[in-house]
């Protein structure tokens, strides 16, 4: 019998998570709801108990340190992860499952901006910014076309569950969990799903700036860790511009009177080139690591699958 788990992590959802529950219930009865809580100061626990879900306790703050306990300790077929907020409509839950369920997808996206009603609920103007600047900054990276890379609506199969290196502690992760699928070559579909802002009472946790710089920041880790050589490359570029606009009236002195009186600028100027040669030859030796790491990652990948395959064929 086919396993569905149902994923919520969860933080002062008090007012919103039996609803959750009991909506997801009625589109999935068959399915295990997780209701892990992240260090709530209200009901949330005894809320979801009493609705009927599986609560579990996240003491390390940070919705990544929830995403890679319940990835470690739930073992289903399909895995559905959405928000307790009420902020993603249950009755999608069918559209997101179907491709992981016909092997078309190893990870399904629920697409809150194609439709437009993530603009329309959601007014806060930074929000869609920062959306589109880490969309942009991403697809541009990987040459793909992901609508919306931070949607918190997912569905997963087991092999991605089970392979997924879950680095970030925060709101980074759906960040983390697109980069990865795309660097590692996962079959990826987005479905369009309608969005709804919270109910009245109910409080993001979402601080637009700081947890927009994390988000920043994880793309600037991932990017130096899965592109190490286009990464360094454009350090290198930058060095040897800056190296080229210090050195070039050092150089046009010299060819003019046959001495360098801008000595500073000189050994600065070459102080920028070395850090150009450098940065190179680190991009050179680290995209060899991240070349032969990504080989040992595929060997994994491939037992892994294997192990999972003999393990629904019993």
């Amino acid at each position: 019998m086919e396993r569905i788990a149902i994923l919520l992590p969860c933080y002062n959802e008090e007012q919103t998570i039996g609803k959750v529950i009991e909506d997801f219930r009625s589109e999935l009865p068959n399915a295990d709801i997780y209701v892990y809580d992240n260090n709530s100061s209200d009901r949330t626990s005894e809320v979801a108990e009493k609705h009927g879900a599986i609560v579990r306790k996240e003491w390390r703050q940070g919705k990544g340190n929830v995403v890679r306990s319940m990835f470690r300790e739930i073992e289903a077929d399909i895995y559905v992860m959405a928000d307790g907020d009420d902020t993603y409509p249950p009755e999608f839950v069918h559209d997101l499952i179907r491709p992981v369920r016909e092997k078309k997808a190893n990870m399904t996206i629920g697409d809150r901006l194609s439709n437009g009603t993530y603009y329309d609920e959601n007014q806060r103007s930074f929000h869609s910014f920062g959306n589109n600047l880490v969309k942009g900054l991403i697809n541009r990276l990987y040459k793909s076309d992901i609508t919306d890379i931070m949607t918190g609506y997912r569905a997963f199969d087991q092999l991605f569950v089970k392979s997924m290196p879950v680095m970030s502690s925060g709101f980074a992760i759906e960040t983390e969990m697109s980069i990865h699928s795309l660097d590692k070559k996962f079959l990826i579909q987005e479905v369009p799903i309608d969005y709804r802002d919270r109910p009245e009472g109910s409080e993001s946790k979402l601080n637009t700036f700081s947890d927009g710089f994390k988000v920043l920041k994880m793309i600037f880790t991932l990017f130096k860790e899965y592109k190490p050589f286009v990464f360094f490359s454009l350090w290198t570029m930058i060095f040897i511009l800056f190296g080229l606009l210090v050195g070039i009236p050092v150089i046009s002195e010299f060819i003019q009177t046959g001495f360098v009186s801008k000595v500073p600028s000189a050994i600065l100027a070459t102080g920028f080139m070395i850090l150009g040669v450098l940065s190179f030859a680190c991009g050179l030796i680290l995209d060899v690591m991240s070349a032969t790491n990504r080989k040992q990652y595929e060997l994994e990948l491939n037992q892994l699958y294997d192990r999972i395959r003999r393990k629904g064929d019993e």
